[in-house]
């Protein structure tokens, strides 16, 4: 019987990422790398992703990144800093993941390139913890850079688009369906064992 060991995504992500730094070339302080494999957590499910931009003073969120990062600049503290991190990450995520899919769309790959350096500058000058704020500097002043990482880790599992692993993920999560397991380890993604699933009939 093929016997199978089991990581959490964080240790999926940790040994990816470091991958991806030696072979990207990129030099990561740790710190670095830790934040990386943070986001990729974050937006492992989907719906993460496609969370409204909330903000109080809304009725309507906004409906683009440039349109985002103007109200997360006009909002009070400490919202504005909670805000500008999700066009941060946002930005950072879509131009590494699904950078192919950006390269055919009329918006290109630098709107968000340049959105997401400025807000993680924003990030930098307005945190007060040292280390924290050194890691938002680190972005944007390299942002290529950890673009061109996440770039390697979608196309190692073989992700170039919105319609693949996140939901194949999501689906296993939820249904705990057999074919989307196999699926996922074939991408390369180590999937929970079932006894582990907390399976959804919806």
């Amino acid at each position: 019987m093929k016997s199978f060991v089991f990581i959490t995504p964080e240790e999926h992500f940790t040994e990816v990422v470091r991958e991806a730094c030696v072979e990207r070339q990129v030099k990561a302080h740790p710190q670095v790398e830790a934040y990386l494999v943070q986001v990729l957590k974050q937006y492992l499910f989907s719906k993460n992703f496609h969370n409204p931009f909330e903000s109080d003073s809304l009725e309507k969120p906004p409906e683009t990144f440039a349109e985002m990062y103007l109200v997360a600049m006009n909002s009070e503290r400490p919202k504005n800093k909670e805000l500008m991190r999700t066009v941060a990450e946002k930005s950072l995520y879509l131009t590494g993941f699904f950078a192919d899919s950006l390269h055919r769309k009329i918006v290109d790959i630098d709107y968000y390139t340049e959105i997401g350096s400025a807000a993680y500058f924003n990030l930098a000058t307005w945190t007060k913890e040292d280390s924290l704020s050194i890691i938002f500097s680190t972005f944007s002043k390299r942002f290529n850079e950890f673009v061109d990482v996440l770039n390697y880790v979608s196309e190692k599992s073989q992700v170039q688009s919105d319609s693949d692993v996140l939901k194949l993920y999501d689906r296993y999560l939820r249904t705990g369906s057999e074919l989307a397991r196999e699926k996922l380890n074939e991408l390369g993604v180590v999937t929970l064992p079932k006894e582990q699933l907390k399976v959804s009939k919806a």
